[in-house]
């Protein structure tokens, strides 16, 4: 690829250089004769990088698989525009179940279980939980290994079957819209007004990196937050930052926000 380098180069900046030239590769070896090459799980923000890559290679097609409908952490797929066969993204729905007693079993919980067995995160999507149990989108090589190791969460027993990717219900978001006045655009502002947390409390979280912007480390409290930035915070989830509403007669400046509960 010619823009090789200054794609990296810019990825770089936002610690993504190393993903950006795997990405890379993956699409060079399409171009070079495969027919499609499909990439490990990736957060949401890798989708751009993705996107800026097909841009370069117009001989290519961009195709994008969590699972199921809605899925944010997904593999991307480099596929040769004469391609007319299906992509086999490797994905597969483990379905996890525990006594109905234990239903405090949280997303950290099956999170922090999974990656205690060494797992790395790159290997697994999603994780949906439910009233019964959870559902988690990994590789399919990866289930036989969780049927024999993923055995507790918690000190809880725990079973893991498969399930049919067909029968992962649409992911379902409730929305609440904030409309609130900011001194300013700065990241800990927003952070402090979207999650109901005090300013110092915000800059804590943004230096304790704790918080992520369009799903990349947070550069500092007075970074700039722009219309359609994502921010998530550990523990708190993510909204974006909707609109700029104006300004009032105090100056300051009148902000929507989408809080994804």
């Amino acid at each position: 690829m010619k823009n090789r380098d200054r794609i990296i180069r810019y990825y770089k900046g936002t610690d993504n250089g190393e993903l950006a030239a795997r990405l890379i590769d993956l699409a060079d070896s399409v171009a070079k004769g495969r027919p499609y090459a499909v990439s490990e799980f990736v957060s949401p923000g890798a989708v751009q990088i993705g996107e800026t890559i097909q841009a370069h290679v117009p001989s290519l097609v961009l195709r994008v698989f969590g699972g199921y409908e809605g899925a944010e952490r997904v593999k991307l797929a480099f596929v040769s525009a004469d391609y007319e066969g299906s992509v086999d993204f490797n994905v597969t729905a483990c379905r996890v179940t525990w006594d109905a007693r234990y239903r405090l079993l949280s997303h950290r919980d099956v999170l922090g279980s999974l990656m205690g067995l060494g797992i790395s995160r790159e290997r697994f999507g999603d994780i949906i939980m439910q009233e019964d149990g959870a559902v988690i989108l990994a590789d399919t090589l990866l289930l036989a290994y969780l049927q024999q190791n993923f055995v507790k969460i918690a000190m809880v027993p725990v079973t893991v079957s498969q399930m049919v990717l067909k029968n992962i219900m649409p992911r379902q978001e409730k929305i609440k819209e904030i409309k609130t006045t900011v001194a300013s655009l700065r990241l800990d502002a927003i952070v402090s007004s979207g999650f109901g947390i005090s300013r110092t409390k915000a800059a804590e979280a943004i230096k304790g990196d704790r918080i992520q912007v369009n799903w990349q480390p947070a550069k500092g409290p007075s970074q700039d937050v722009q219309e359609g930035d994502v921010i998530s915070m550990r523990g708190k989830g993510r909204m974006e930052m909707t609109q700029i509403t104006g300004t009032s007669r105090k100056g300051r400046t009148g902000v929507l926000l989408k809080r994804y509960m």
